[in-house]
């Protein structure tokens, strides 16, 4: 069996922790730079707040009903979702951390435990130890697990938050329920292919010829299909390494010279630097991309972007600004006014597998420079040693008016009791 636990409206649930007041009360919180809505709270959403909503437009709405609003607190919902991961690995030792609010989780050899009692402890442990509410859906497949939770949220009252799917009834009566567009991996796209064909409900798409459902959807749509008959073809599946890093911003202003954009631009390249240190990779491609402010038609726009090879396989820092500045300089184009610029590098390998060529070899010192110089951001705090591209007096941030204080991993922010 498989247990899907999500955690309702996580980030306004991490928000509550730490203002009891807030309970029940309408929050949202916004994107990079308090651009849009990408959370809600149930009573958020019972205001008619969509997903996406931009918040200048519907700062009338956020007055009028008192909704409190919130820039993206990323270390402390990160931290928060540390605690919780932590507590789920508690209860089996087969779990995949799917998303920052969702984990699945496996139970070999749990024949003889009650499953509805056990999530039960599960749900009450998390609680308890964070105070982030959850909702456990169990089922004998991953995608039906998927299933058994929105059962779960969906309709707490009658089921406490926790739905265990352990019959065929149980599984046919929620197929019957679910639309076509609400299941796992399918999508708007696919929805309305499927809905062509009549196809309304999860239980109209099982009884789709498994060769009709391989030709709209291909093999992946047909392993869902089996995935929802109880056939269980999806195993869980350890963290992997990212493929791409990617560091973007939108400015706060419009810039128009060089060299401001430029310091943004090796700013991004030193942290994707860090990224792939961290997790032990290199990369052998970076693409630089810059482009105006598509919202002023008033402007004359411009958008381009380039890819740089890189000599060898490299992560340090020195390297990356090189190649990002290298690779602006061809984009650039004076007498537009930029909004947004971004570094992505790709083609990553393992750092312990360099793969060099005979006339070209990376500078030995850069290795245990970039080591130095994260032991003493992480002690001393980030971003206190930079680098010369960088302004040494400008801190730079995204605007978040409305950021809580890091509870959980700042000390200077930590909650005060009097």
């Amino acid at each position: 069996m498989y247990a899907l636990v999500d955690c309702n409206n996580f980030y306004a649930s991490c928000e509550r922790v730490f203002r009891p007041n807030l309970r029940n009360k309408p929050i949202v919180v916004l994107s990079n730079n308090d651009g849009c809505v990408i959370a809600r709270s149930n009573e958020a959403k019972a205001l008619g707040v969509p997903m996406g909503a931009p918040a200048f437009k519907f700062k009338d709405l956020f007055n009028k009903n008192h909704i409190h609003v919130f820039s993206s607190n990323y270390a402390l919902y990160g931290d928060m979702s540390h605690r919780v991961m932590t507590l789920l690995s508690n209860f089996t030792p087969d779990i995949e951390i799917y998303s920052i609010d969702e984990a699945f989780l496996q139970f070999k050899g749990f024949g003889l435990i009650d499953l509805q009692s056990y999530a039960k402890t599960i749900k009450k442990t998390v609680d308890k130890g964070t105070g982030i509410p959850i909702s456990v859906g169990i089922a004998p497949t991953k995608a039906l697990s998927k299933v058994a939770n929105r059962i779960a949220k969906k309709f707490p009252k009658q089921t406490g938050g926790v739905y265990v799917m352990d019959t065929d009834a149980k599984r046919i009566k929620a197929l019957k329920w679910l639309a076509v567009e609400d299941i796992w991996g399918i999508g708007r796209k696919h929805s309305k292919r499927l809905n062509s064909y009549k196809i309304k409900t999860a239980y109209d798409f099982i009884n789709m010829h498994d060769e009709l459902v391989r030709k709209q959807l291909s093999v992946v749509g047909l392993r869902l299909k089996h995935e929802l008959e109880g056939k269980p073809t999806l195993g869980l599946e350890a963290v992997q390494t990212k493929k791409a890093i990617a560091t973007t911003r939108t400015f706060e202003g419009m810039l128009t010279d060089f060299e401001s954009i430029q310091e943004r631009v090796s700013t991004f390249a030193i942290s994707c630097a860090e990224k792939l240190r961290k997790q032990g990779s290199c990369c052998n491609v970076i693409m630089v991309f810059l482009h105006s402010n598509w919202h002023r038609k008033d402007l004359p726009q411009y958008g381009k972007n380039i890819v740089v090879k890189t000599h060898y396989p490299t992560n340090s820092s020195i390297d990356l600004i090189r190649y990002a500045v290298e690779g602006l300089r061809y984009i650039y184009k004076e007498g537009y006014h930029y909004k947004k610029a971004g570094v992505i590098v790709m083609g990553l390998t393992p750092e312990n597998t360099k793969q060099f060529t005979l006339f070209t070899k990376e500078n030995p010192k850069h290795l245990q420079l970039m080591k130095t110089i994260d032991s003493l951001n992480k002690s001393i705090g980030q971003n206190k040693v930079k680098f010369g591209s960088q302004d040494l007096g400008r801190t730079w941030k995204m605007k978040q008016e409305k950021l809580s204080p890091r509870y959980t991993t700042n000390l200077t922010e930590i909650i005060n009791i009097y």
